[in-house]
């Protein structure tokens, strides 16, 4: 039991260095439970770690209206269809908090990815 408890520091220590290393770096952090997260590591205590997290998200047209078929429409046609345009799509990014014990393995995203 006591084993256990060194490797569990020693895997927190490997992470809070490994975080401290890519900090402001776009990294890939799995779970215990097998989730994948992509973002950028904006900072890193003891207990957390705090990143920058990207989701897709789209732009709503201020001249659609709120009743149940432009809702229906839009579902169905995306928002393009006879004098309309289609709706940008952009990503936000969210703050979020990834406690250490949840955290499987942090790696590195690079820049260009190779095929072979």
């Amino acid at each position: 039991m006591e084993l256990d408890e060194i490797n569990y520091s020693n895997n927190m220590r490997n992470l809070q260095s490994k975080c401290q290393k890519y900090l402001y770096c776009n990294v890939s952090l799995i779970m215990s439970d097998g989730s994948i997260f992509d973002g950028i590591i904006e900072n890193a205590d003891q207990d957390r770690i705090v990143m920058l997290v990207g989701e897709d998200a789209m732009d709503l047209d201020d001249n659609d209206n709120d009743n149940e078929y432009n809702y229906d429409e839009k579902r169905q046609y995306g928002n393009v269809g006879f004098h309309r345009r289609p709706r940008r799509r952009f990503r936000r990014f969210r703050r979020r908090f990834f406690p250490f014990a949840n955290i499987a393995a942090l790696e590195l995203l690079s820049r260009h990815r190779h095929s072979y």
